[in-house]
């Protein structure tokens, strides 16, 4: 069963690495790295291209979801780092970029730093419990105040957005999400008969509503920089996220953690996300943007 799990899993990272650059290079020829609108949005479901990639990645999700469900956390969660890997040889080859130093560097930083955090994650975290009411609760206002931040940064500084930002937001947005629906998948299981009486339908809505701002920002992501980028945010930050809110609001946190383990966690955290970081800025996609943006700024105020 384990290897089934495995299976699935490297099948799901293929499918994951394989929809984001096809959804990425769709973006980019509709949207030319201008933000996505919400009419632009309903213009993607009408590219082929696009379609694909989404169709993809609802098969990697689906693959990656029954590997969670048949093997051990600590087996499975590393095995998405391959996507990283996957998207950044397979958008090399399409667009014939050729990595420098720097982004090699930085992708091997995210790779490492993500795994060794949900690897020392696991072994810090305590036994599964029950999620109260309250617990919850403090979850969905947390979120509300999420929202708010990464919705107000879209509405009233919407120049201001650089790619890394929208990636950043996308990852927080989609921890909770996952931890809400696994709230929800809990209340479904222990119903005690109650079945979906049982389920807090205010989480499904919250659900709702981070899923589709989060998909906001994975689309704008992918219109301001390059896929890679994408999937190192998401395989960065959305587990990164969801492992904290279990530990400080769900209190999984094992009481007898040594300081060793809690500083190595920190330190993980820390090169995972400078890697995405250093992947924002010297990735030889962003840096090619630049130098046209610098070329019309000239062009510019020359005219």
């Amino acid at each position: 069963m384990v290897w089934l799990a495995v299976t699935a899993a490297v099948a799901g990272a293929f499918f994951l690495a394989f929809g984001t650059q096809r959804q990425s290079s769709a973006v980019r020829a509709n949207a030319g790295g201008l933000n996505v609108t919400g009419l632009g949005m309903l213009r993607l479901f009408k590219t082929p291209r696009w379609v694909l990639g989404l169709v993809l990645l609802g098969i990697g999700m689906s693959l990656n979801v029954y590997a969670l469900a048949s093997a051990p956390l600590t087996v499975v969660q590393p095995i998405g780092a391959i996507a990283l890997v996957i998207t950044t040889i397979v958008n090399g080859r399409e667009h014939n970029i050729r990595m420098n130093r720097p982004t090699i560097l930085a992708i091997t930083a995210c790779m490492v730093g993500s795994i060794g955090f949900v690897i020392l994650a696991i072994q810090v975290s305590a036994e599964s419990h029950e999620i109260t009411p309250q617990q919850e609760m403090v979850t969905l206002l947390l979120l509300a105040v999420v929202v708010m931040v990464f919705g107000g940064s879209v509405i009233f500084l919407p120049h201001k957005i650089n790619a890394f930002f929208y990636i950043f937001g996308a990852g927080v947005l989609f921890g909770f999400v996952a931890v809400l629906v696994r709230t929800i998948s809990v209340s479904l299981l222990h119903s005690n008969g109650l079945g979906l009486a049982n389920v807090s339908w205010l989480a499904v809505a919250a659900v709702a509503v981070a899923g589709l701002l989060g998909s906001y920002f994975v689309q704008n992501a992918y219109s301001k920089g390059p896929p890679d980028l994408v999937i190192a945010g998401l395989t960065v930050i959305d587990p990164m996220v969801g492992i904290a809110i279990g530990i400080v609001i769900f209190g999984e946190l094992d009481p007898n953690v040594r300081p060793a383990v809690a500083l190595s966690m920190v330190a993980a955290g820390c090169i995972a996300i400078v890697g995405v970081v250093a992947l924002s800025r010297h990735h030889p996609d962003v840096l090619e943007r630049k130098a046209e943006a610098k070329r019309k700024l000239k062009l510019f105020e020359g005219n």
